[in-house]
């Protein structure tokens, strides 16, 4: 079947979803199966990854999930009755998107999916390589454009995001049209994590987000001349564990060269670790939790059962107090993390407080960081 044929079938069948979706709404209320239309001033965008932690999420806070799991129509409802949207995952093949007719079919068919599921929008999350001159730069801001134009006219009040690395500036090899992006969608999502990607220098261990090089890529997004009020920034509730190949007395963690899109080393030669399992293990670890001045970001070591030491770099409500402060004191759209999954929901006292501050974080600003030095 050709693409034309199948855009045209799914346009003849959006009119018999939208009747369908209306008669099978799975809340207890059929008010909560409408789109939310309210624009928050302050956005905290949660991305879940599926299960039923949400149930414990602080939703005094948030204005929108993106959900990359499974569909809960429990969630949407729950959602909806706290005043927060629910988002699709968008992803697609750049390659894909450069044929306009299938860029259409893909948009037409995302479009039908939120609806027959009572969402409010989508976040498009494209992480691939892309050359500066390429038709995959062009292709990808028309698809971002279209996008937008289409959900804002079939489902009124949605929303459209686009995740973004951590700075502009070519991470790894993904060249895209930043600024038409931003025009193009109503805010970016700004992943300011996983920025060890590609080490250029040596080959050590490092903050997952270091403070001074994360506001780095705010100052160069804004400079590109894109409004803070299109940013939200991105945090980690996760952190990375590397292998030592030697360790220092100054606490220097020497990690296997793993390369990554051209770089000779990455956080690659480590694995990611949710922050509910590091909340575990610091107090065990050899060194207990240290504070690193220059990245502002925590760490610890511990040795395995074979011996060798490992260093954990992660954040914790210091580290994301500090980036929460600059949200608000250079007026930034919101905050957000990846992933609200990673703590640990349990009745364990000690758990429920931690995962209490966590949250907390993401509203305190610098008052609660300055706070936070007393703990170390």
């Amino acid at each position: 079947m050709a693409l034309s044929d199948l855009l045209e079938i799914t346009l003849l069948l959006l009119p018999l979803l939208a009747r369908l979706s209306a008669r099978d709404c799975p809340c207890s209320e059929a008010a909560l199966c409408r789109p939310i239309r309210h624009r928050p001033d302050f956005e905290v965008f949660v991305f879940d990854v599926g299960q039923k932690t949400w149930k414990s999420y602080d939703w005094s806070q948030i204005t929108t999930v993106a959900a990359f799991g499974k569909y809960d129509p429990e969630l949407m409802c729950y959602a909806h009755s706290k005043g927060a949207r629910v988002v699709l995952k968008g992803d697609v093949s750049l390659k894909d998107i450069i044929d306009p007719t299938f860029r259409a079919s893909w948009i037409t068919q995302k479009v039908a999916l939120a609806k027959t599921q009572y969402m409010d929008g989508i976040n498009i999350d494209i992480e691939q390589e892309a050359d500066c001159s390429s038709p995959e730069y062009e292709a990808l801001t028309a698809l971002v454009k279209e996008t937008t134009e289409c959900f804002h006219r079939e489902i009124p009040g949605s929303q459209v995001t686009f995740d973004v690395a951590w700075s502009p500036k070519r991470i790894d090899k993904r060249c895209y049209n930043y600024s038409g992006i931003a025009d193009a969608c109503d805010f970016l999502f700004v992943m300011s994590y996983d920025e060890q990607s590609q080490i250029w220098s040596e080959c050590i261990a490092a903050a997952n987000a270091p403070y001074n090089q994360t506001l780095t890529g705010y100052i160069d997004y804004i400079n590109m001349g894109i409004s803070p009020k299109k940013l939200v920034m991105g945090v980690p509730w996760y952190g990375y564990d590397y292998v030592c190949l030697n360790l220092s007395k100054d606490d220097i963690c020497t990690i296997a060269k793993v390369p990554f899109r051209g770089a000779p080393c990455s956080d690659a030669a480590g694995h990611q670790v949710p922050y509910k399992v590091i909340m575990k293990q610091v107090n065990s670890s050899v060194s207990g939790s240290q504070w690193n001045k220059d990245q502002q970001a925590p760490y610890y070591n511990y040795k395995d059962p074979a011996g060798r030491f490992h260093q954990v770099w992660y954040d914790n409500p210091r580290s994301i107090s500090l980036k929460a402060a600059y949200v608000k004191n250079y007026g930034l759209r919101g905050i957000g993390m990846w992933n609200a999954n990673c703590l640990d929901y349990s009745d364990d006292a000690l758990a429920r407080e931690q995962t209490e501050e966590m949250w907390g974080a993401l509203d305190q600003g610098r008052d609660a960081a300055e706070r936070f030095v007393s703990d170390y």
